[in-house]
């Protein structure tokens, strides 16, 4: 093969003299990627060190450092006296489409999943987004502050698997305060977010092709879960009163474990009353089964204080509780709960131990911290007037400008409520356009497991007041628009039809 000459100069791009990476560092990886370029060919001499280095104006050293990694690697040789040349390298073969690359039925299974729509602080409707602007920055910042100036040992030594001790006693205790749950700190296990409570109750207790009474419409995110751990999910509709555990063992009497949120149903906002709770409970004792109550906003009841949780009700310890920050606090914090029954703390923290282990140290000894001094049940008293005065806004403004579409249910907590559209909307469609017009509603066919009546879930949290009919006279211009095509197509309704 024919040698360049010498004192060819070679085309490299500019070394970035006060960059990140060394200059030797940055000659080598450009040299390396000519030679797999072929723009370096097999047995071609590369300038001698001194010539290179002239030419880029960079010391000796650094030239002959790279071609001595270039060497270790198998790029180069050294002739001795004949000088630097390009090692023997297989030949390249021409770029090819890629295949479709092999993946776990799991994965499979969980790309499926429809993805959540605007999952960022300034997504206007976008369900599941508290309020950031009237968070507590400057005590939430002083209580890291403080830890990080003085850790200890403990909070640098590997984590507990079942969280930080004051932690899950500050959890228990308010709790026991606030939604009636007996139990102990022992009992209480922090993990980041409700997604890993959810993953880490599926792995403990389902086997491929068990049976789980699901809500429907139900959080999609659980539906992956439960695929992903290879149960059959066994939907259970959900009516003016939530989970009907007497119409679910009907239609499903194998099932042996059934996943809730009794406080304020995902996404539809429906409360579970005494009664049927009471009856969910029965049937687990009867069925030897377990409930999972998933209390995800339950601190942000409007009519009246926070219900008691499930948990409280079952004196056989059938319940596991989960619930999160990501609402009372802000989503980024990564840190919520499970509270389980004495038998299931051993089997959880095995199980954790091979996922994540636990939450940094220090961001729970903080959260710790803003409980113990108060700054928590301060926080949420103001927020829970905030929202009680944005729920208002938002049921006003939806009376105003999406009548002819739907009527929105208000609900009795959380920071979201539902659009039922009117019969013969595609909300599907609906999201679709609201999305082009900067709207981040998902449709609750994401939710369903069976086809059901359309809506939109609309999220309010971070939604002022101030803006709040303009942001709905924008949903209802984007419906509207849909509207008026499905009547000039001759699909659909007038506009003028009611509920």
């Amino acid at each position: 093969m024919p040698r360049a000459p010498l004192d060819a100069p070679l085309v490299l791009p500019p070394l970035v003299r006060d960059g990140a990476e060394p200059l030797a560092v940055q000659l080598a990886a450009a040299l390396r990627d000519a030679i797999l370029a072929g723009r370096l060919p097999t047995a071609s001499r590369l300038p001698a060190t001194r010539r290179l280095a002239e030419q880029l104006g960079i010391g000796r050293n650094t030239v002959l450092a790279a071609y001595e990694q270039l060497q270790a690697e198998g790029f180069i040789l050294a002739r001795g006296g004949s000088g630097t040349e390009i090692a023997p390298l297989p030949a390249a073969q021409p770029p090819q489409a890629p295949a479709a690359r092999p993946l776990s039925r799991r994965v499979r299974h969980l790309m499926e999943i429809p993805l959540p729509f605007g999952r960022h602080p300034g997504a206007l409707l976008a369900p599941g987004m508290p309020d950031l602007d009237h968070f507590p920055w400057a005590e939430w910042s002083r209580l890291l502050a403080r830890r990080w100036r003085r850790p200890g040992p403990e909070l640098l030594a590997p984590a507990d698997p079942a969280g930080h001790g004051g932690l899950r006693d500050a959890i228990a205790q308010w709790l026991g305060r606030t939604r009636g749950l007996r139990c102990t700190a022992a009992q209480v296990m922090i993990v980041s977010g409700s997604q890993q409570a959810l993953d880490l109750t599926a792995k403990v207790l389902l086997d491929p092709g068990d049976g789980v009474l699901c809500e429907d419409p139900c959080y999609p995110g659980l539906r992956g879960v439960l695929r992903a751990a290879g149960a059959r999910v066994e939907s259970v509709p959900v009516d003016a009163l939530g989970f009907d555990i007497a119409v679910a063992e009907h239609a499903q009497p194998a099932a042996r474990l059934a996943w809730v949120t009794p406080s304020h149903q995902y996404p539809s906002g429906t409360t579970m009353p005494p009664a049927r709770r009471l009856a969910l409970v029965d049937w687990a004792r009867r069925r030897e089964g377990w409930i999972v109550e998933d209390d995800y906003d339950g601190d942000f009841r409007h009519a009246g204080p926070p219900l008691a949780a499930l948990h409280g009700l079952d004196g056989d310890h059938r319940t596991i509780h989960l619930g999160t920050f990501s609402k009372s606090m802000f989503p980024g914090l990564r840190l919520g709960w499970l509270v389980l029954p004495d038998d299931l703390v051993a089997p959880f923290l095995v199980a954790r131990r091979l996922a994540d282990m636990a939450p940094p140290s220090l961001t729970q000894a903080a959260m710790a911290d803003f409980m113990a001094e108060g700054l928590f049940a301060r926080h949420l008293r103001r927020m829970r007037g905030l929202y009680a005065a944005r729920r208002t806004a938002v049921m006003a403004a939806a009376e105003r400008h999406l009548t002819p579409f739907g009527t929105l249910a208000p609900g009795e907590a959380g920071l979201h409520s539902v659009l039922w559209l009117h019969p013969g909307h595609d909300d599907q469609d609906a999201a679709a356009r609201a999305h082009a017009a900067g709207l981040a509603c998902p449709p609750l066919s994401n939710y369903r497991i069976h086809p059901g009546p359309p809506g939109l879930v609309l999220g309010w949290g971070n939604l002022p007041e101030d803006r709040m009919d303009t942001v709905l006279r924008r949903l209802a211009d984007a419906l509207g628009q849909q509207a008026t095509e499905e009547c000039r197509s001759g699909v659909g309704f007038p506009l003028s039809m009611g509920g």
